[in-house]
C-alpha cells in the first residue's frame, strides 16, 4: 500500500500540509476533497515524490520513497499532475506513448490502442497535441498516465491523478471513472484530487476532506460525506441525502440567499 506518516510540508515557514497521515490501498479509489487553499496539490505532490519534505514519511509497499530510483518509482507509480505543458510539436500518438519510456522496454501498438480506444483518444492519435481542447488534453494525458500501468503486475501499483476531469463534460466524466474503476481490478490503488462532491460520493471508496493544510475527516465515502462534515470543510450550507448501497448520491448546495429567505421567513 502507499503509506504517508505525519507529513509536514511547509513554505516559508507557513504550514500548507500539517502532520498529514494515510492509507491508499490496492483496488480501492481514495478522493481528496476540500476547498481551495486546503492542502490538497501539496499533499499530492509529496505522495508522488514531485515535492520532498523534511518531516513525516511516504513509503509505497513498505518501502520509502526516498529510496526508490526514478525508474523503479515508475513501475510501480504512475502520476497526472493538475496542469501538464507540451512545448513541442507531438503528436497525440507520439504523448501517449511517453507512457512507456520510464519501462524501457518494448511494447506493441496493441497495449497502446487498447488505452487509446478507453480514453476515447484513438481517433486523434494523428493531431497534434497542441491544436486540441482542454478536455481531449486532459483524456491524452490520462491514456499516458495509464499506458504506464496498463500492463498486469504480480506486485500493487498506484495511479495519483490531481483534478482529472476538470476540462470534461458530465458524460466524459463519469466514462473516465468509469475507467479508474476498472483499473482497481488490477491490484491497482488510485488517489485522486475532485471538486465534484457528487462524483466523489458515487465512485470513490474512501474520502479525505483537506481544510487548511490539516486532513480533518478520511474514511469511507458513505460515513465521511455527510452534511456536518461537509459544511465544517467548505463553510457552505450543504444537505447530503442517503442513495442506494448507503451511498451518499445526491449533494445540494444551497445558496446563502435561500438560507436568507428562510430566516427571514421564520
Amino acid at each position: 500500500m502507499l503509506q504517508a506518516n505525519d507529513i509536514h510540508f511547509c513554505i516559508q515557514n507557513r504550514p500548507i500540509v500539517d502532520r498529514a497521515s494515510m492509507v491508499l490501498r490496492p483496488g480501492e479509489l481514495t478522493v481528496i476533497l476540500g476547498p481551495n487553499g486546503a492542502g490538497k496539490s501539496s499533499l499530492f505532490k509529496v505522495l508522488s515524490g514531485e515535492q520532498v519534505c523534511k518531516d513525516g514519511r511516504v513509503s509505497y509497499n513498505g518501502r520509502p520513497l526516498d529510496q526508490f530510483k526514478n525508474r523503479q518509482l515508475a513501475q510501480v507509480r504512475s502520476v497526472m499532475p493538475q496542469h501538464s505543458s507540451l512545448n513541442f510539436p507531438f503528436s497525440v500518438l507520439e504523448v501517449v506513448e511517453l507512457g512507456l519510456l520510464p519501462l524501457g522496454k518494448n511494447y506493441g501498438v496493441d497495449l497502446l490502442q487498447e488505452v487509446m480506444k478507453q480514453t476515447q483518444t484513438w481517433e486523434l492519435r494523428d493531431c497534434l497535441y497542441g491544436n486540441l481542447s482542454g478536455g481531449e488534453k486532459q483524456r491524452v494525458q490520462l491514456a499516458r498516465v495509464l499506458t504506464q500501468i496498463w500492463e498486469k503486475k504480480p506486485f500493487p501499483r498506484y495511479l495519483l491523478l490531481d483534478e482529472p476531469t476538470s476540462s470534461m463534460d458530465i458524460a466524459l466524466q463519469h466514462h473516465v471513472l468509469s475507467i479508474i474503476q476498472k483499473i482497481k481490478e488490477r491490484n491497482i490503488g488510485v488517489l485522486a484530487i475532485l471538486h465534484d462532491l457528487n462524483l466523489a460520493a458515487n465512485y470513490a471508496d474512501q474520502v479525505i476532506l483537506m481544510k487548511k493544510g490539516n486532513i480533518l475527516f478520511q474514511g469511507k465515502a458513505e460515513s465521511v460525506m455527510n452534511t456536518e462534515n461537509l459544511m465544517q470543510v467548505f463553510d457552505h450550507p450543504i444537505k447530503v441525502y442517503q442513495g442506494d448501497e448507503r451511498r451518499p448520491t445526491i449533494i445540494q448546495s444551497i445558496p446563502f440567499k435561500s438560507i436568507n429567505n428562510q430566516i427571514k421567513q421564520a
